[in-house]
């Protein structure tokens, strides 16, 4: 059967029919260009989320060092002779090329021979000597008879004992006249303590401040601990003794905050901890920013139900003093590193990540502060969007592997050579990656890609990332600083919140004087233990109870070992990289 209609034999009627059925098409044109559309961008999509899991598992599973050695022979593969794989290979060959030309002119450090492990038991430890009873048939003889005592071998077992608590009672004095009660009972003054009475000894203090800021350990667990000992506390016995505590060192915290202010020269990072809403919220005071901030924040929480907010606790590392300062604030608004810094009429210079808190700083400072952005982050996003542009992206490695090992070369150096070295060598390199980045290759990177994430933070950071070219006390990146996030993020997951905003302002105060303390590798029970001390007895030479300056007077509470640790961490370091450019084959 055929269900075609019959033509009209009207002409008109013909062409109407032929206007209609263009239509038609051309809406079946546009219907099919549109769905295209709607497939390419699912594609997109679908490739991102792709790009997304796969850095999600790396991130889960991989090995999380960063360490990258490009052999420039690999870009020899035959990519259809492109003008990128040209360019790609060129480029490389270059960067090898002067890597080459440094390893040259630097010495290769001599190898110290492994130390000998001392297995023998610390002299200065206290001895007890016990005799052991020798059995019969070693004292007697059956041809001979008795044998004569000759002497003894020994043999030194290292032995523990739970930490111990005792009382000291302290008898006071007193006196009256005789025979005049009018005149009343005299006694000897008595001594000062951290809590009424003088219940609990600054020990005590120095013991729950160093398990909780510098061990980790809550304050539950530490009721356990104490009794082991003996003695069981109430939770609520041991904050107290630590709210005394706080407010017996706050002068002292503020003054090595200003010490950090007055450097000059500084890091800074944040990270999260999660405050609970506390019962009742404060008005803010007139004209305070920071208890308006705080107010805003935690209304609007309240308001939406929530039981808690995520606060932040910031670090201030000094970079010309040994003194880690931190700070609390309810969120991380960029009032926490404005009061600071901008408040605190901070002049100088300053390192840290891209967070716009900080980009922003040297307008609201009037330039009294100068940014430096981070060139481990920048490299890190080249490194985690490589897989999108091997090519380019191994070029760019290369060029920051190359700024690495001047940095490396660098450490030993005094400030006045290391600017030095950076001028001569750092900045060439510095040329080559803006070539680099305003190249062809980087410009043809889809605007979309991960990869061109990464290069668009190069470029917004620019003059950020080469700050430390212009000041040889400036660290090429931000990770000492960030590695005290770890301080923070540690106890976070034992002591998982604080209980108010004072409670965040308190363990920011006792993080100052434990991190500035593990900083100048100080025994860290002895030093705030000394540092109550001569607080409570109206000492206000807070210099000489600086970290710095107490570990010279006290080297007998110096951990020597760390200091070691870290010179042989960065001697193995420095051949590790010596070898590996020696190693690398030539270019071509």
């Amino acid at each position: 059967m055929n269900d075609t209609q019959p033509l009209s034999a009207d002409l008109a009627a013909c062409q109407a029919l032929i206007v209609e059925q263009r239509q038609k098409l051309d809406e079946q044109d546009h219907t099919l260009v549109a769905q295209a559309q709607a497939i390419t961008e699912l594609h997109h999509k679908v490739q991102e989320q792709e790009l997304t899991i796969n850095e999600l598992l790396q991130r889960a599973y991989r090995n999380r060092s960063e360490r990258y050695q490009e052999d420039p022979n690999q870009l020899k593969i035959d990519f259809g002779n492109t003008p990128e794989a040209a360019d790609a290979a060129e480029g490389l060959a270059a960067a090898v090329e002067e890597a080459e030309i440094i390893i040259a002119e630097h010495k290769r450090r001599v190898r110290k021979p492994r130390k000998k492990r001392n297995e023998a038991l610390p002299a200065h430890l206290p001895r007890r000597e016990v005799t052991l009873e020798a059995p019969a048939e070693v004292k007697h003889c059956a041809t001979h008879g008795e044998r004569k005592l000759i002497g003894y071998d020994s043999q030194e077992t290292l032995m523990f004992e739970p930490p111990k608590l005792w009382v000291l009672r302290t008898l006071i004095p007193k006196f009256a006249c005789d025979n005049a009660a009018e005149c009343g009972v005299k006694e000897a003054p008595r001594p000062e303590g951290l809590i009424e009475g003088n219940r609990y000894d600054t020990s005590v203090a120095a013991e729950i401040i160093t398990a909780k800021y510098g061990y980790h350990l809550p304050i539950y667990r530490q009721q356990d601990c104490f009794a082991g000992s003996g003695w069981t506390p109430g939770r609520s016995t041991l904050l107290n003794i630590l709210f005394a505590a706080a407010t017996c060192i706050r002068p002292f915290v503020l003054y090595l905050r200003k010490e950090v202010i007055a450097s000059g020269l500084l890091g800074t990072d944040e990270t999260r901890v999660t405050l609970l809403l506390p019962p009742e919220i404060s008005v803010p005071k007139a004209g305070d920013a920071k208890s308006q901030r705080i107010y805003e924040v935690l209304s609007t929480a309240r308001a939406e139900g929530r039981p808690s907010v995520s606060g932040r606790m910031w670090a201030y590392r000094s970079l010309t003093v040994p003194i880690n300062a931190f700070d609390f604030t309810v969120s991380r608004h960029d009032d926490g590193p404005d009061e600071f810094l901008v408040a605190s009429n901070f002049v100088g210079k300053m390192i840290g990540d891209c967070y716009s808190g900080y980009q922003g700083i040297g307008l609201r400072s009037d330039a009294r502060i100068e940014r430096g952005a981070c060139n481990a982050h920048a490299r890190r996003k080249i490194f985690d969007a490589r897989a999108s542009e091997p090519l380019l992206a191994s070029r760019f490695l290369a060029l920051y592997q190359a700024l690495y090992d001047i940095e490396t070369r660098g450490k030993t150096l005094s400030v006045e050579e290391r600017g030095a070295l950076r001028s001569a060598e750092a900045r060439p390199v510095w040329l080559r990656m803006r070539e680099l980045l305003d190249g062809a290759a980087a410009l043809r990177v889809l605007p979309k890609d991960k990869f061109a994430e990464a290069l668009n933070y190069l470029r917004n950071q620019w003059d950020a990332l080469q700050l430390y070219l212009n000041d040889g006390r400036l660290p090429i990146d931000n990770n000492e600083t960030e590695q005290l996030m770890k301080q923070v993020a540690i106890g976070r997951k034992n002591w998982l919140f604080v209980g108010s905003v004072a409670a965040g302002e308190r363990a920011a105060d006792f993080l100052t004087l434990v991190s500035s303390a593990v900083r100048n590798d100080l025994a860290v029970w002895a030093y705030v233990k000394e540092v109550l001390d001569r607080l409570l007895a109206g000492d206000r030479d807070y210099a000489a109870l600086r970290p710095d300056h107490w570990a010279a007077a006290h080297p007998e509470h110096v951990r020597v070992y760390r200091a070691e640790e870290r010179r042989d961490r960065a001697d193995a370091k420095q051949a590790r990289r010596a070898d590996r450019r020696r190693a690398a084959p030539p270019p071509g």
